[in-house]
Order: structure tokens, then C-alpha cells, then sequence
């Protein structure tokens, strides 16, 4: 994967910004912020302190996960040219990382140089098991946290929070509930599922099969895999001895290797149901050896506009980088950006604590923010002096108080013969 090589050297998004705006931005490598007296020839108010915030991502270049690191790496690198364009008292200095995964354990020393370059915000991990991994360490170092994909209902009440992690996509009881009736409205009575032994295939798992159960359906078989496994052959001889009338798979990319296998084992491809980690393009016959045609899945989030795709596409493949062909989680990770920014405006600080303090009053979660759908417009409000209420491309993500979004749209898909999907909701 090319991924984000057009911005891992020499933080090149902060150079290409700083060079356009030396002369506003004084902050030091201290985290306090340099104010500047804002001159302005119009009415509005301008910025009354210039910021310079140390911004770090860990999201996946390689692993199990790296073939959905793209469209998040796209929406965070987007999200950052157009904060610091906008000119509006803030300015990113970004440096990114590979999260890996918890079999490759890249994220270890990722995070080690992230916090050494003195990041006080951070979007990502990917994965709910690597955040867990790495979270107590950001909160002991002041860093704020802000995953653009971790769906585990573990993260609600995790303990030793802090108030230092959010996420902009939403637990996966939501996710399970509306695949699981999703299956039995399909009019299926059986399910097998198979799935990945972490916290986001433990809990997602269990949200499709609560739900379908309550439905009336049955789960007849369960198997499941660990990150870091190649052969699934016993996993698939599970699932085909019980011969149920549907089979959801959570996994990553691990569904390469298993969805031929259900195939191959004479289970058709129309009773199958993914999810967000494995709902993608899978017209490259390399990849996926069989018709998926029928098959549907489920991710979080929108239809995205086309002006947000082509932006995407346009910063991605600017950067040297083969055309995205998927979006999962890309506005997601966007949103996460712009939000970490605004509240660091709000907040008049770049520390993590205080960003932390004003991110669910700029998402719209507390009381009294006008809505705006951009960066530029909510900084302008915050400029004026008022609190905006962010209403992002991933949707209407207001923050609660345990740092989670509400408002959040889960999408469905289905699968065409070419192994391309639409969108069906």
C-alpha cells in the first residue's frame, strides 16, 4: 500500500501550510499557544490567539486492517490541508503512524515516536484492540484520543477515560442491531456466525446475535479466529455442519480467505452478511475469486456527497496515491480532525485536556451551538464569539458525556455480480 507517503515525510502538510502563514503562526514546541492581536478590515471578528496544535494519527499502513487505511488516511490528511487553508488561528502540525494490528504490534512503536514528537491530540486507532492497547499510555501523557472507527460498546463506560477519548463512529450495538434485523428481515430463521476474536468481532457478534435472536431467530453455530490467523478451514466446517440459512463473517480482510471457503463449501454468497470490516470493493479478482452477488453488509455512516468524494480523491491521489475505491470511515476520520480543531479554538489552547473539555459543546451535544457544516464556518462562529455545532460529513455526531455520538446512521449494502456494492438505504 502506497498510503500516506505523500505526508509522512517531513510533516508535509504542516510545511506546505507554514509556509503560506508564517507570519501568523508563533506557537512553540511547548504546546502553549502564541496570541497575536487578530486585525481584520471587515466586521467580523477575527482570531484572537494564533495556535500551532501538534496532531498525530495512528491508523493502519499495514496488517489485517491496512486495506481500509486509505479512505481514513485520505480523510485526515484532506481535513488537515483544509483546516490549515482556512486560515482561521489554528494551525496542524501532523505526523502519522502505522497502527499495524495486534498480531504485528506496528502501533507499538508508532505511538512511542508519536508521543516523543509531543502530539497533544491524536486521531485513531482503528482498531477497538489496538486503542485499548495504547490508551492508558495517551491519557498519562495528556493525550487526547479521537478514533474514527472504534465501534467496541466496551469504549461507553471504559475505565481510566479520563475525559480524553471520543469517537465519531458509533458502538456496535448499533451496528448488530440493524444487521441482525437486516437478517431476519430477510425472512431467515438459522444464523451462523463467524468471527474475530478481539473486541470488535467479540462485540459486534453479540449484538447481531442478540438482536436476531430477539427476532425469533436461532443462532445454530459460532466459531470463531484469532487476529493474525491465515487458515479458517475449521471456522468455515463449523458453520457448514450446521447448516444454517444465513452466515454473518466480522472480520477484516481476513474474508478473503473466508469468503471463498463458504463458497467452495456450497453455502451461496447471497446468504451472507459483512460488516463494516469487510464491506468493501472486492472486484479485483485477486482478492475475491468468487461472486459475491446477493451478499449484503452494513457500515456506519451517510451516503457521502460527490464534492466530499472528489476532495478525497483529489488530496489522495495528489499525494502520489492510487485512486480510493472505498469511503469506509473516510468522513469519519474527517470529522475527527475538524472537531479536534474546534475545540482547540474554543478552548484557546492546545493542550489535550482542554480540547477535550469543549469537544462534545462544538459537536452540538450541549445546548446553545449554531449549526454549520464546515470548518471554515464554524471557526468564524467561534471567531464571533459563539459555540458551533459541528454537523459533520459522518452525520449528526453530537457528542454525549462518555465521549460517544448519537444521531449516527448505519448504512446497508448489497453486493452486484462484479463484486462492487450499492447502497441500499
Amino acid at each position: 500500500m502506497n498510503g500516506m507517503r505523500g505526508l509522512r515525510r517531513g510533516k508535509t502538510i504542516a510545511a506546505i501550510a507554514l509556509a503560506g502563514a508564517a507570519a501568523v503562526v508563533l506557537a512553540g514546541c511547548s504546546g502553549s499557544p502564541a496570541t497575536n492581536p487578530s486585525s481584520t478590515n471587515s466586521g467580523n471578528k477575527g482570531p484572537a490567539t494564533e495556535l500551532t496544535l501538534k496532531l498525530g494519527s495512528l491508523l493502519p499502513q499495514t496488517g489485517s486492517l491496512a486495506f481500509l487505511g486509505p479512505p481514513m488516511e485520505a480523510g485526515v490528511g484532506l481535513a488537515v490541508k483544509e483546516v490549515n487553508d482556512a486560515k482561521a488561528g489554528i494551525t496542524l502540525d501532523y505526523t502519522s503512524g502505522d497502527e499495524g494490528d495486534t498480531d504485528t504490534k506496528a502501533y507499538e512503536t508508532s505511538v512511542t515516536k508519536l508521543r516523543s514528537a509531543g502530539i497533544t491530540a491524536m486521531v485513531g486507532a482503528a482498531a477497538s484492540g489496538v486503542t485499548k492497547l495504547i490508551l492508558d499510555g495517551n491519557v498519562s501523557a495528556g493525550i487526547l484520543t479521537v478514533s474514527p472507527s472504534n465501534t467496541s460498546p466496551d469504549f461507553t463506560d471504559f475505565p481510566g477515560k479520563n475525559g480524553l477519548f471520543y469517537r465519531t463512529a458509533p458502538s456496535d450495538l448499533l451496528q448488530g442491531e440493524t444487521l441482525g434485523n437486516l437478517i431476519a428481515e430477510d425472512s431467515h430463521q438459522s444464523l451462523g456466525i463467524i468471527y474475530q476474536n478481539d473486541p470488535y468481532g467479540t462485540g459486534l457478534a453479540k449484538a447481531i446475535k442478540s438482536t436476531f435472536e430477539g427476532s425469533g431467530g436461532k443462532v445454530v453455530a459460532e466459531a470463531s479466529f484469532n487476529v493474525g490467523d491465515a487458515q479458517f478451514d475449521s471456522q468455515v466446517a463449523t458453520i457448514k455442519a450446521a447448516n444454517p440459512d444465513a452466515v454473518a463473517v466480522v472480520s477484516f480482510d481476513q474474508f478473503k480467505t473466508i469468503g471463498p471457503l463458504l463458497v467452495n463449501a456450497g453455502l451461496k454468497s447471497s446468504s451472507f452478511y459483512l460488516v463494516d470490516g469487510n464491506t468493501v470493493d472486492y472486484s479485483n479478482k485477486k482478492d475475491m475469486p468468487v461472486s459475491l452477488a446477493g451478499a449484503q453488509g452494513t457500515r456506519p455512516g451517510p451516503a457521502l456527497s460527490d464534492d466530499f468524494q472528489q476532495r478525497l480523491q483529489t488530496f489522495w491521489k495528489g499525494a502520489g496515491n492510487s485512486e480510493l475505491k472505498d469511503f469506509t470511515y473516510s468522513a469519519e476520520a474527517y470529522d475527527a480532525v475538524v472537531l479536534i480543531s474546534l475545540a482547540a479554538l474554543a478552548a484557546k489552547s492546545v493542550t489535550g485536556k482542554d480540547i477535550a473539555g469543549k469537544m462534545q459543546a462544538v459537536s452540538g451535544g450541549a445546548s446553545g451551538g449554531t449549526e454549520c457544516d464546515s470548518f471554515a464556518k464554524c471557526a468564524q462562529i467561534i471567531a464571533d464569539g459563539g459555540t458551533p455545532a459541528y454537523k459533520g460529513y459522518s452525520g449528526e455526531s453530537k457528542f454525549d458525556e462518555k465521549g460517544d455520538p448519537h444521531g449516527a446512521v448505519i448504512g446497508t449494502f448489497k453486493y452486484k455480480a462484479d463484486n462492487t456494492y450499492e447502497r441500499t438505504n
